[in-house]
């Protein structure tokens, strides 16, 4: 009887890894982010930022003021907490976690979106 070959399931593991530690990360990166920004608010304007900026009753310039600045800075915060994320695991791991790679820009190829 033969032997069954053993099962590859590194990159399905590390797969797993990978979502994990990157959702933690931007997660984590999201929650100082929004900490930061509400602390920063309070100084600036002396009130709570607006819990819900959809709300009529709050300011328009207030509520598009918060809007864009926690939208920016969190999303910011985010992608360079998955940008770290990244790094680590691609010296721990020696590649870069599933789904990342070189995105190609060297402007001196045809844009792929044109071809």
């Amino acid at each position: 009887m033969a032997k069954k070959a053993p099962k590859k399931s590194a990159p399905k593991d590390s797969s797993k890894v990978w979502t994990v530690f990157s959702l933690a990360a931007a997660l984590l990166g999201a929650t100082v982010a929004r900490k930061a920004l509400t602390a920063s608010w309070q100084k600036a304007t002396g009130k709570n930022p607006p819990a819900n900026p959809a709300d009529p009753d709050v300011d328009l310039w207030e509520a598009v003021m918060w809007a864009a600045a926690s939208g920016a800075v969190i999303q910011l915060v985010r992608m360079l907490a998955s940008r770290r994320a990244a790094e680590y695991y691609a010296r721990s791991t020696g590649h870069l976690p599933p789904g990342l790679g070189k995105d190609d820009q060297d402007a001196s190829q045809a844009d792929p979106a044109t071809t």
